[in-house]
């Protein structure tokens, strides 16, 4: 069973005839198919999930995630506390850039995929909280 907010997720998956899928109400995003706002995040608060795979905007240098809309925010933050399991995915580009709204720190991730290796100042956070971090190429 998958849970999503997210339009495109769920497209992709839709061929996988072995997987339930489950699309959460909300407000359409049209710019990445999400579904934001209080319905989303009740829906989702219905639920409590295995392994949760989220992903952000930017991850700051004293290892905050942030995001650029607060709606969005709102629902990783269900989803993270919903979650035996967290995942963050995020290619480099995300990596000390900034954006002005928290979801997380990084102590709440229990794992990370990323494309390139983080900067020592993230390592060291990431160690410190004995995060396992995966080096996606």
């Amino acid at each position: 069973m998958v849970v999503t907010n997210n339009m495109n997720v769920a497209s992709i998956l839709a061929p996988n005839t072995a997987c339930e899928i489950i699309m959460s109400g909300g407000v359409l995003r049209r710019v990445d198919g999400g579904l934001v706002g209080n319905l989303t995040t009740r829906m989702i608060e219905q639920f409590k999930f295995d392994y949760a795979v989220i992903g952000c905007s930017a991850v700051d240098l004293d290892g905050d995630l942030l995001d650029f809309d607060f709606q969005e925010v709102t629902v990783s933050q269900t989803i993270i506390a919903q979650a035996r399991t967290t995942f963050l995915v995020a290619d480099h580009s995300k990596i000390l850039r900034h954006a002005p709204v928290r979801i997380s720190s990084l102590a709440k991730i229990n794992r990370y995929y990323i494309d390139m290796p983080l900067p020592q100042s993230l390592q060291h956070l990431c160690f410190r909280w004995q995060t396992d971090i995966k080096l996606c190429t």
